[in-house]
């Protein structure tokens, strides 16, 4: 992928593989270590069943290896998003 600076990721529209609004980008969840990006923070559209993705808060988190595409919107793999509900919750430590 493409290198960018996460300024220019801040309130981007996040949309799913099958054309589904998601919300709008508001943080990225970053490995100290690594410093490797591990999720995207997105406020969720309020049309979105939140319920079917991993949660941190009143915000939605996608794995950053869901991310197919960044242009005028992020685009996710829809399934990639869903399968992350399943994993457990993000803690800071």
């Amino acid at each position: 992928m493409k290198k960018i600076f996460a300024r220019n990721l801040r309130d981007k529209q996040v949309v799913s593989s099958d054309g589904v609004t998601l919300g709008v980008l508001n943080n990225i969840v970053m490995d100290i270590r690594s410093g490797s990006i591990e999720d995207l923070v997105v406020k969720p559209d309020i049309a979105l069943d939140k319920g079917k993705y991993k949660q941190d808060g009143e915000f939605i988190l996608m794995p950053f290896g869901s991310v197919r595409a960044i242009k005028d919107y992020i685009v996710v793999d829809k399934a990639m998003s869903l399968a992350s509900a399943a994993e457990p919750p993000v803690t800071e430590g």
